[in-house]
């Protein structure tokens, strides 16, 4: 069986985000992992080496294997901020249609800047992405 490629490496979060040459991605990366850090009251970890995750869940893949994963998740890509908030979690669509410019696909949200949405309604989208990931669905 094969492992995970996305693992935690044990790497500075800190120095991850400090390391981003864009001022304001870097400023966005930080406030977006306060704001994971805050709902899901863990410290952030490095997995693989461009994604930072908050708290732990076991996933079980369509074959039966199970795996680590974050409750959530974030990573600062060249193209936009994405963030892994899952697809089924309590007032997705209300929520997605308030928070203003932004993309999704699969789990997936993709922001370009946070300037762009509406923080309060993020802030809603990571507590209920959270809240659903920790009733193991």
């Amino acid at each position: 069986m094969a492992e995970p490629k996305t693992k935690a490496t044990g790497a500075s979060v800190s120095r991850f985000l400090g390391a981003i040459v864009n001022g304001e991605k870097r400023r966005d990366s930080r406030a977006i992992a306060k704001m994971m850090e805050s709902a899901t009251r863990s410290k952030p970890k490095m997995l693989g080496s461009n994604i930072v995750g908050f708290g732990e869940r076991t996933i079980t893949y369509a074959d039966g294997r199970e795996s680590p994963w974050p409750l959530i998740a974030f990573s600062p890509r060249k193209a936009n901020l994405t963030l892994y908030v899952g697809r089924r979690f309590d007032g997705r669509d209300s929520l997605l249609k308030k928070l203003g410019k932004h993309s999704t696909g699969g789990g997936c949200l993709y922001v370009k800047r946070l300037s762009h949405v509406d923080l309060p309604t993020l802030k809603k989208i990571v507590a209920a992405s959270v809240k659903h990931a920790r009733k193991g669905a």
